[in-house]
């Protein structure tokens, strides 16, 4: 069995089920008060965030192997960062520190509505000026999946550094898995943000979407209807396209199958990192084992492990700190069962 060298640790983690994220990490303030908006919050507390470098700790933490490639400013907030990340076993090679800009960050807030509010400091943030020229070639040769969002297709010199990864790792065989975690507030124009997603879309191996993404994506077009799923975002390239649907669960579509798996009943805490945590679940169960797509009931497996992590994470504060780990889940299943 191959130990990873990278975390100097002999824990057993196969460098040969490597994932490597791509794309921004940040400080999240999260407001100390729910039900209000940010003019009206009192205080905010200091979080660890970025959907990218979330998953990456969120695969760590169930005992899968994981890197992250981004930049982040070399400032206090940008070293606290890449210290969360090393704590958490995540391979921090690939992650650059701008002297020039900051590290990028949001003031969140959960309205009465329970939807998030969303201000970002980012003119420009460190995560939008990482060259294609400081991409650690070598992790991503590495990798068995790239897994990436959108929000680092906003602006160059980034955009361009996105898409030189995405055909390295593609060459050296990764699978791809796009998550596009659309932010509105970040792109210049709603159709900039439709443009911008869908330009990479027919690359990706894997892609997760939520019921408004598909609305915003389709131009308002129902997100439970199947056809226009298959019709209007599935394409030929695709192995597996997972539709979210919060605590209701999932639906998947892949060439040959498709069908839901059910959510998981808790008691809510905050949503915040629950995509992430689903992501990772999902990615760590496909990154030792790729002959899953064939296998339906495999794949239903898979997506029920995920939304498992989905649901553990909403029953606690923040993203990182509650994003579960394996005996967090086997623990989770072992009580479900008894009930």
């Amino acid at each position: 069995m191959a130990h990873s060298a990278f975390s100097g640790k002999s824990n057993g983690k196969e460098t040969s089920s490597l994932v490597v994220s791509f794309g921004e990490m940040l400080i999240d303030f999260v407001a100390t008060e729910t039900g209000v908006s940010l003019a009206e919050a009192p205080a905010f507390k200091k979080a660890p965030g970025g959907a990218p470098a979330n998953v990456a700790v969120g695969i760590s933490r169930l005992g899968g192997s994981s890197a992250f490639i981004g930049k982040v400013g070399a400032d206090e907030f940008g070293y606290m960062l890449a210290d969360i990340l090393k704590q958490n076993d995540v391979d921090t090679s690939g992650m650059r520190f701008d002297t020039n800009a900051r590290t990028a960050l949001a003031f969140v807030t959960l309205r009465a509505d329970g939807e998030r509010e969303f201000l970002f400091f980012r003119n420009p943030s460190a995560d939008m000026l990482l060259h294609e020229s400081e991409l650690d070639i070598s992790l991503m040769e590495q990798a068995k999946i790239l897994h990436y969002g959108s929000i680092s297709l906003i602006e160059e010199p980034c955009r361009s550094a996105h898409l030189a990864a995405l055909s390295i790792a593609k060459k050296s065989g990764a699978i791809l898995s796009y998550d596009p975690n659309l932010r509105l507030a970040l792109w210049s124009s709603a159709e900039a943000a439709r443009e911008g997603i869908m330009s990479i879309w027919d690359q990706a191996d894997i892609i997760k979407i939520s019921e408004d993404e598909i609305t915003f994506l389709t131009g308002g077009d129902d997100p439970y209807n199947d056809n226009v799923v298959l019709k209007k975002l599935f394409h030929p390239n695709l192995k597996l396209l997972i539709v979210t649907e919060g605590s209701k669960g999932c639906r998947y579509y892949t060439k040959n199958f498709r069908g839901r798996v059910a959510g998981v009943k808790v008691k809510p805490v905050d949503t915040t990192g629950a995509g992430d945590a689903f992501v990772s679940g999902f990615l760590y169960s496909i990154a030792s084992d790729q002959s899953i797509f064939q296998d339906e009931k495999r794949i239903r497996k898979a997506l029920y492990f995920a939304n498992v992590c989905g649901a553990i994470t909403v029953t606690e504060r923040g993203a990182i700190p509650a994003l579960p780990t394996k005996e967090d889940v086997l623990q989770f299943l072992l009580e479900a069962a008894t009930i």
